[in-house]
């Protein structure tokens, strides 16, 4: 690519080195959460939402557990402003739930905006202006201390407006990552001496990355800067907006509460202006994967990606932390395998802790299911795969040996038909492939007699619409069945597997059983499932060989 050389980086450090959160390893408590999805992220739709659209929007958050939401900028528009009204006098925001409306510094903008929200229990007001070196520059061209003055007066506006009790302030130097930090400070210092907050009504300070351009770690310098030196830090919450410029706002709000910050603004998946904000959905739980209470409530994933994509007519991609279709999913053989060993293992053992490998949390967390969601078959897929699929959706066990022959025959389906193939697929390939395939014979039913230390069978064998009995001896059951087909059939193999179990833990369930056998071919399985044991393993045992016999159709 040519012209890179006109681009230059446009953050600023901090004045003296802020790298003690670097020596920290983990989040390990949640932060005061913010939705902005109904502000930041509605203006950032081709079609915003509408009034009632946003209704259902805000009770959605509401399910999840914020308690505080950004609801617009309601002296932009008159939706916003309708919204607002429609949530305070119809009585759709509960007590223990702050609302919070968005304002420029200015004057009249101001005045509108405590109009808006008269009447409401719990309000935070918050008011910004720009203080990038880029904005005080080309837009508003003023010089630092006339960017602070508006700061300051906006300010004092709010405290002179505001009704006493319920209310709350919040500053947003805009643009702050392109701010020289010691100046950001310097404004955010003269706000708060107006505002001079007090423990029982903390102000809060909000470190906007309203482009983000800078590495995580440059932000989280700068954030750690303005938190050890912020007047009245004990009395003021620090909150953070980072977004996603670089594809790093995820991480920019991690690194930016290890540097100090208590409070992070940000969207259900991260949807925003350009490339959107900080994604809430990941940062909660990737807290919640490293065993800290992110304090809201996932457990139900697929509903509120179903609500998401109504309310706004955004796509949620099948590859989104946590809450994409597909991110639980493994189609690799390898993976599979790994997976279905894990679950076993964590089940034998009765484990508590979640180590299961390939799988970060436990699916069943955020509402998804092993069956559906965990393995998924295509011609990537392996044996543990298809196996774990018939196990856990069928109650079939196949013996080790099957368990390839089977996934051979379930990827070649996948391949020739180019999709992915779901449990009732599979099963299908199954019973096609190993439980009701008869072309060349079939044993209608079978007579045991105990001899000597032997068994002797009377063998009914049905082949080409005849049927003959076939008498033979053996010493056990099937392989008595099996000496009768070898002599009737003219055909050479031994057995070399036979495994049994009931399908369910019922006392009036079916039994499965399954057959091996080796010829110089090769090695066939047949599967057969009765009420009786006994007649599920002389089918098993027909159809192993009939996939022997079937070499030569």
């Amino acid at each position: 690519m040519k012209n890179y050389d006109k681009y230059t980086p446009q953050f600023r450090l901090p004045p003296v080195p802020c790298t003690d959160w670097a020596k920290k390893s983990m989040v390990d408590r949640a932060p005061v959460w913010c939705s902005v999805d109904l502000r930041d992220g509605n203006q950032s739709l081709v079609e915003p939402m509408s009034l009632e659209t946003k209704v259902q929007f805000f009770k959605l958050l509401l399910a999840v557990g914020f308690k505080e939401i950004e609801v617009g900028f309601p002296a932009a528009s008159e939706t916003e402003y309708a919204f607002l009204r429609t949530l305070i006098d119809g009585g759709l925001i509960p007590d223990d739930v702050t609302v919070q409306v968005l304002t420029q510094a200015r004057e009249h903008i101001i005045k509108k905006t405590f109009a808006a929200v008269e009447g409401a229990k719990n309000v935070i007001v918050h008011v910004y202006n720009s203080t990038s070196v880029a904005q005080r520059e080309q837009v508003f061209k003023k010089d630092r201390a006339a960017i602070k003055q508006i700061a300051v007066e906006g300010a004092a506006l709010l405290k002179q407006l505001a009704p006493a009790g319920g209310y709350r302030f919040e500053y947003s130097p805009e643009s702050f990552t392109g701010t020289e930090p010691e100046y950001a400070l310097e404004v955010c210092n003269a706000v708060l001496d107006v505002w001079r907050p007090e423990c029982s009504s903390k102000a809060i300070i909000n470190l906007p990355a309203t482009v983000e351009n800078a590495m995580p770690h440059v932000y989280a310098q700068q954030v750690e800067y303005i938190s050890k030196n912020l007047a009245y830090r004990q009395n003021t919450v620090l909150s953070l907006h980072p977004h996603n410029d670089r594809g790093c706002g995820v991480a920019a709000a991690e690194f930016g509460l290890l540097a100090g910050a208590d409070r992070i603004e940000g969207t259900l998946f991260g949807n925003g202006e350009r490339t959107g904000n900080a994604d809430i959905i990941t940062l909660a739980m990737n807290m919640y994967s490293q065993g800290v209470d992110p304090g809201l409530d996932f457990s139900q994933m697929p509903k509120i990606t179903q609500g998401y994509t109504a309310y706004t007519g955004m796509a949620v991609s099948p590859r989104q932390p946590y809450a994409g279709e597909l991110v639980f999913a493994a189609f690799s053989g390898s993976h599979q395998d790994a997976i279905a060993k894990g679950m076993a293992f964590r089940a034998q053992h009765a484990r508590k802790v979640w180590d299961v490998p390939y799988l970060p949390i436990d699916p069943k967390d955020v509402g998804r299911e092993y069956e559906s969601d965990v393995i998924r078959i295509n011609s990537q897929s392996g044996k543990g795969g298809v196996g774990y699929v018939l196990q856990t959706a069928y109650g079939v066990n196949l013996p080790a040996g099957m368990k390839e022959d089977m996934s051979y025959k379930a990827k070649h389906v996948s391949d020739v038909s180019h999709r992915e193939l779901k449990p009732a697929d599979i099963y299908e390939v199954f019973e096609k492939n190993y439980l009701s395939n008869r072309p060349v014979f079939d044993i209608p039913e079978c007579h045991f007699k105990q001899e000597g230390e032997g068994i002797e069978c009377r063998v009914t064998i049905s082949r080409g619409g005849k049927t003959d009995v076939v008498c033979a001896r053996g010493n056990g059951r099937l392989d008595a069945v099996s000496n009768a087909v070898k002599a009737f059939l003219g055909c050479e193999y031994t057995l070399t597997a036979y495994e049994q179990h009931a399908l369910t833990s019922t006392s009036s369930s079916k039994a499965i059983s399954y057959v091996g056998i080796q010829s110089p071919k090769g090695a066939f399985y047949g599967a057969g499932i009765d009420d009786d044991i006994i007649k599920s393993s002389y089918k098993a045992l027909a159809s192993a060989v009939n996939n022997l016999l079937g070499q030569n159709l």
